[in-house]
């Protein structure tokens, strides 16, 4: 099991920037690290993910472009930069581990953490 803490939310204006941060303890992730995100009344949306042994990454339409997902192996540390935020990327945000299957799918990731909130006003 992996244990997941994010940090980094906050609220920002419309075209700002965060950093979100994801820390592991416990085992590494093995597969995929993922972000995902879950606005008041909707349903929890795949971000983005990055292979973590070879660093391909993968992006929601809603973000590519402007927000980046990256690693850092050694800190067991995966990060989700996002820039030019709207009000519509406000939303807890999440990392999560893989355990098997497609990643887009929130119910094939098995360790999650506590999440984070972003506001974005406009």
């Amino acid at each position: 099991q992996v244990q997941l803490v994010e940090s980094g939310g906050g609220l920002v204006q419309a075209g700002g920037s965060l950093r979100l941060s994801c820390a592991a303890s416990g085992r590494t992730f093995s597969k995929f690290a993922g972000w995902f995100r879950q606005a008041p009344g909707k349903e929890r949306e795949f971000v983005a993910a990055i292979f973590w042994s070879g660093g391909n990454t993968y992006y929601a339409d809603s973000v590519k472009g402007r927000f980046t997902i990256s690693r850092d192996n050694a800190k067991n540390t995966v990060y989700l930069q996002m820039n030019s935020l709207k009000p519509e990327d406000t939303a807890v945000y999440y990392c999560a581990a893989l355990r098997g299957g497609s990643i887009y799918q929130s119910n094939n990731y098995n360790d999650w953490g506590q999440g984070t909130q972003v506001t974005v006003s406009s």
